[in-house]
């Protein structure tokens, strides 16, 4: 298991179903946060890839960082 969070820790975006893995939910309502975070993205001006995650956003907004 611990190699498998390296990976994801190490990539630039998540996949849905790297979401749905890592907050232990379905992959339909990972596509739902998925597609609100990047929602945000937008309003804030950045551009974001439909079904993917920027990894550092996630991690923020999920509290896996201290910079939250």
């Amino acid at each position: 298991m611990r190699e498998e969070v390296n990976i994801v820790e190490n990539k630039a975006f998540l996949t849905v179903e790297e979401v749905a893995t890592e907050m232990g939910v379905s992959k339909s309502y990972a596509y739902k946060i998925v597609k609100k975070l990047n929602e945000e993205l937008q309003q804030m001006g950045y551009l974001t890839v439909a079904g993917r995650i920027n990894a550092n956003y996630f991690r923020k907004k999920v509290c896996y960082t201290e910079t939250a």
